[in-house]
């Protein structure tokens, strides 16, 4: 594989098309949470960015090794984006609306939420292994890994953005972030259904 101009800019261009339903979850995380600390929103960009980095490498290694379970599996990754998000906007909206009671585990950034938006936003990151099949590893790892430094990057600026809009909001962010991870799930689903 050739590691010129044209791989250096298709990994970046994957990397922008993969981070955009992160970088959503990160900005209706940082609306949820609009205290959050440089820390931890270096955390939450940092986990989207490790599963958009395992996942295509994932996606990479099925093809190289059991491509046919894996395209049997490829029909169900839109319904599992949608269900994780689903339930999770459906959390982040129900505690909004009843005030929840505003423990970190419940606003929606809690360590299990985020892994489930990790799995929900990459998920179809798996597809990618089909497009960089012909890499070798080294490639492909190299590839995985520009990916998600262009997430990180992308995914921090919408913690940044839905930060400054949460403080704004105050008790309504965690109305208007549920609802943001619900349509993003319902989007993942139509956009890979058709």
């Amino acid at each position: 594989m050739n590691l010129g101009f044209s791989f250096f800019f298709n990994s970046i261009l994957l990397g922008i098309g993969l981070a955009m339903d992160a970088f959503s979850v990160s900005l209706a995380n940082g609306l949820n949470e609009p205290g959050m600390k440089k820390g931890k929103m270096c955390a939450v960009a940092g986990v989207f960015a490790a599963f958009q980095a395992i996942m295509p490498l994932t996606g990479w290694v099925c093809v190289h090794t059991i491509v046919q379970y894996f395209r049997a599996f490829e029909q169900f990754i839109p319904w599992i984006a949608m269900i994780l998000l689903g339930y999770i906007g459906g959390k982040m909206l129900y505690d909004g609306i009843t005030g929840g009671d505003g423990e970190e585990e419940d606003c929606g950034v809690g360590f299990k939420a985020l892994m489930l938006q990790g799995v929900a936003t990459s998920i179809d990151a798996l597809s990618v292994g089909f497009t960089i099949a012909d890499y070798d590893f080294f490639s492909a790892l190299l590839a995985a890994l520009i990916i998600a430094a262009v997430t990180f990057f992308i995914c921090m600026g919408g913690l940044v953005i839905g930060r400054t809009a949460g403080t704004r909001l105050a008790g309504k962010a965690g109305i208007l972030g549920g609802t943001i991870l619900i349509f993003i799930g319902i989007e993942i689903f139509v956009t890979n259904l058709f």
